[in-house]
């Protein structure tokens, strides 16, 4: 019995070791499968942002009347390898272009570059008879820049006089130029060095791009733990149903009502608050918050133990809705706005053609439930989670829709014409500008009428037959849902592009009404663009004991 036992116990360790080294095997292969076949080229390219977690996929009445003024043409000379990075994998150029270091231990890389020349002449010198002298001095200048580099890997660390040791270097190099040699076996050296220094570049490119995705794309350890301690402390200590009390304020057509789709506290709160903080009548101030059920009572804890000045807040799960919308099932898996990189040549006067990238973003399909979710309402503003309101919006609520549904922010920056090759054929005008989520006023009376839900429902499931990304689905139903039907909004409203563009003025930040974090570097990440996180910042409390805890600080 205990040899069997024994015996038993032996074959348990060898499968759980055999089950261990099979997770090792599976972490390494993951990571490299990402690097080699991830990233894709084209032209002109759409590609989705998926949303990372509980992030996004990377959300006074005097606004002034003249359009923002911005300035995203001051990132200096762009080069080819810039121009090539950039369509290949979007932001990480920008934000590797604006990180870029000067070039350290310049000596060292000389010598190296001398270096490999010396080693792809010495074959076909030493083969030389008559050139026994240069073959020696070749060999020797060789052996004493291997001596160097094998104790010194930077320019501090160089021994002295390397100076005239890099000149005996040249001097040898430029002699056997001077040799008539078969070039071919030069060449062919020169080639494999050149392939080898490329494949090494495009590995760290390529390793660098996963480094900056994962980072832009995982959620940070202090959101996480604020999530997690708000949903401790509602467990433990729920709070009283307030809402109930605040039902029909919450389906009083007569306020100012706000849909915000977010699983971020942190982000959402900040949406609410400096919209609060720039209203002048917050007591007219409706949010209601539409959250997944992993973030539903983190988010509960948070909006009820935070005052809003006199604004109300309601949260919602979704997934509790589904009861109530069994028809429409296919549209209550929860999702915040997708949003797209497109990359494309600009057309400009220079001479080099310049690579541009934008990011737009649409509605996802559980903005299609509002006119259901919402049913005692006319209209509704959609604010996305990675905007920061800086004026007072209730200008917008006396907006003339002249029978359209979407009030939203045209970003002629992209026109339909250029996403082409990702929405196929259709019969949408190709000169129209891209339509933007971030900001929009929504018309839920006119969108009843015209049974936009049914309309999105039939197109996607049109779309669906012959396509296999439902991004490219959501894209092009979106657009042909909507198509006619809207309303642009004035300039002043919003400035994007402040989660991936560099270039924008300060004034024009300083201006905007709204600011919209459109892109990768979203401002409650490290890798945020630290010139407009101070926007953002600015409605958030830092000494909040919530977030002193887990150590939050953008």
């Amino acid at each position: 019995m205990k040899g069997g036992g024994a015996g038993g116990g032996k074959r348990r360790w060898r499968g759980l070791v055999i089950a261990v080294l099979c997770l090792v095997i599976l972490s390494m292969l993951v990571p490299l499968g990402f690097l080699f076949g991830r990233f894709h080229t084209a032209s002109t390219a759409a590609f989705p942002v998926s949303p990372p977690g509980v992030l996004r996929p990377v959300s006074s009445s005097n606004v002034s009347s003249h359009p923002i003024e911005t300035d995203r043409s001051n990132r200096g000379p762009i080069s080819n390898s810039d121009r090539l990075c950039e369509l290949r994998f979007g932001s990480y150029c920008l934000w590797r272009r604006e990180h870029r270091e000067a070039i350290k231990d310049k000596m060292v890389k000389k010598l190296k570059d001398r270096l490999f020349v010396a080693r792809a002449y010495f074959p076909s010198i030493a083969k030389l008879p008559d050139q026994e002298k240069l073959s020696r001095e070749l060999r020797l200048n060789i052996l004493e820049f291997e001596r160097i580099f094998s104790i010194s890997s930077r320019d501090v660390d160089l021994p002295p006089q390397i100076e005239q040791k890099l000149q005996r270097m040249e001097a040898a190099i430029a002699k056997s130029q001077s040799v008539k040699l078969d070039c071919n076996n030069v060449v062919k050296k020169l080639a494999q060095i050149l392939d080898l220094t490329e494949d090494e570049a495009n590995f760290h490119a390529k390793q660098s791009a996963f480094l900056y995705q994962l980072a832009v794309h995982t959620m940070p350890k202090s959101l996480h733990c604020l999530s997690m301690r708000l949903t401790v402390e509602y467990s433990t200590s729920p709070p009283p149903d307030m809402e109930s009390s605040l039902a029909n304020k919450f389906s009083d057509p007569s306020l100012h009502h706000f849909a915000i789709f977010s699983n971020n506290v942190l982000a959402s709160s900040v949406v609410i608050n400096s919209t609060v903080m720039n209203s002048k009548e917050s007591q007219n101030l409706v949010f209601h918050v539409l959250t997944d059920e992993e973030n539903y009572f983190a988010m509960k804890f948070w909006f009820f133990t935070h005052d809003y000045k006199s604004a109300a807040v309601q949260v919602l799960n979704v997934g509790q809705l589904g009861m109530d919308f069994q028809d429409k099932a296919a549209l209550l898996s929860f999702s915040l706005s997708e949003e797209f990189r497109v990359t494309f040549h600009s057309s400009n006067k220079q001479s080099e053609p310049a690579m541009r990238t934008e990011y737009i973003s649409i509605f996802s399909s559980l903005h299609y439930l509002l006119p259901e979710i919402f049913q005692n309402l006319g209209k509704i503003m959609v604010l996305d989670d990675d905007i920061v309101v800086q004026q007072d919006l209730s200008a917008l609520w006396n907006l003339d829709m002249e029978g359209k549904v979407n009030g939203a922010q045209q970003f002629c920056s992209v026109r339909l014409g250029q996403l082409q090759g990702y929405l196929g054929e259709n019969s949408l005008d190709k000169n129209s500008c891209v339509w933007m989520s971030g900001l929009n006023v929504i018309d839920l009376k006119r969108w009843r009428e015209l049974q936009l839900t049914e309309t999105y429902l039939r197109l996607a499931q049109e779309l669906n037959m012959g396509e296999t990304s439902a991004e490219a689905v959501s894209l092009r139903a979106s657009f042909l849902t909507f198509q006619d039907l809207i309303k642009p909004l004035d300039e002043s409203w919003v400035l994007s592009g402040l989660g991936h563009d560099f270039g924008v003025k300060r004034r024009a930040v300083n201006n905007a009404a709204v600011l919209h974090y459109n892109g990768n570097m979203k401002p409650w990440l490290e890798m945020g663009i630290p010139k407009y996180k101070r926007s953002w910042k600015r409605f958030l409390n830092i000494n909040d004991q919530m977030l002193s805890n887990c150590n939050v600080s953008p």
